[in-house]
């Protein structure tokens, strides 16, 4: 971008919370409508939002368990660890191992608690990837097709019915009530009524019931907040090029 276009600097000045907002705002402030988006302008949405999925990083175990090894509190261990043979004992005293290899001990069990905990939490995050609907029924040109859920943007109409997993972030259209299952994102242990106008989170379950929903939020991004605020100014940037 050679130049900062004003409608950047109009929209950053506000926050966005396309969770509350009545959802006429939103249809304004993603740039789209009831019939859904165009091909063309999806495909302009994808390249600035990015894929509708979470980033796996693969990485060594091994590599990440000695990362734990080197932060401030286990320098200070190693530092005693190594004084305790060194300096410990003087005159020609043998170097004091009960010290050095208790000290070693400590470390190697703090770095593997720290281990489990982070292993634990990927663990987690990819039981939460495994949920995400692979596919979603979306309408684009004014027809409804089976897309990759991969490749939904803000913007998108999908419709939700009984069995589907809601591909993305979204606020529901006019219909009747949903009963979503989302204990796996708040632990809630019944499905809960979800009315035109609520949000319904990537992840949980339709229960019963369908609908239209509009999509606010895909992958990584947060629904709402200050970064989204920013991507929807290059929303609607990117729509006043073509118009």
């Amino acid at each position: 971008m050679a130049e900062k276009p004003e409608v950047l600097d109009a929209v950053l000045k506000e926050t966005v919370d396309l969770e509350n907002i009545p959802i006429e705002e939103v249809f304004e402030n993603l740039r789209c409508s009831k019939e859904g988006l165009s091909s063309e302008a999806a495909e302009e949405r994808l390249t600035i939002f990015g894929h509708n999925k979470l980033e796996e990083k693969q990485e060594s175990k091994f590599l990440k368990f000695l990362g734990f090894m080197w932060n401030p509190l286990s320098w200070v261990m190693e530092a005693a660890a190594i004084m305790a043979i060194a300096l410990a004992n003087g005159g020609g005293k043998p170097p004091d191992w009960q010290d050095f290899v208790g000290i070693i001990t400590l470390l190697v069990i703090n770095s593997t608690i720290s281990f489990i905990e982070e292993n634990n939490a990927g663990n987690a995050a990819a039981a939460l990837m495994a949920r995400l609907a692979p596919k979603a029924k979306v309408l684009r040109d004014g027809r409804w097709n089976e897309q990759d859920a991969a490749v939904l943007v803000p913007g998108d109409i999908i419709s939700i019915k009984l069995g589907d997993i809601v591909p993305a972030d979204a606020r529901l259209l006019e219909g009747d009530p949903l009963k979503i299952d989302q204990s796996a994102l708040t632990g809630e242990s019944l499905p809960v009524t979800k009315s035109p106008g609520d949000g319904v989170y990537s992840g949980s379950t339709c229960k019963q019931g369908e609908i239209e929903a509009v999509v606010i939020a895909t992958g990584v991004h947060p629904s709402s907040g200050k970064l989204l605020t920013l991507l929807i100014a290059l929303i609607k940037w990117a729509t006043s090029k073509r118009s």
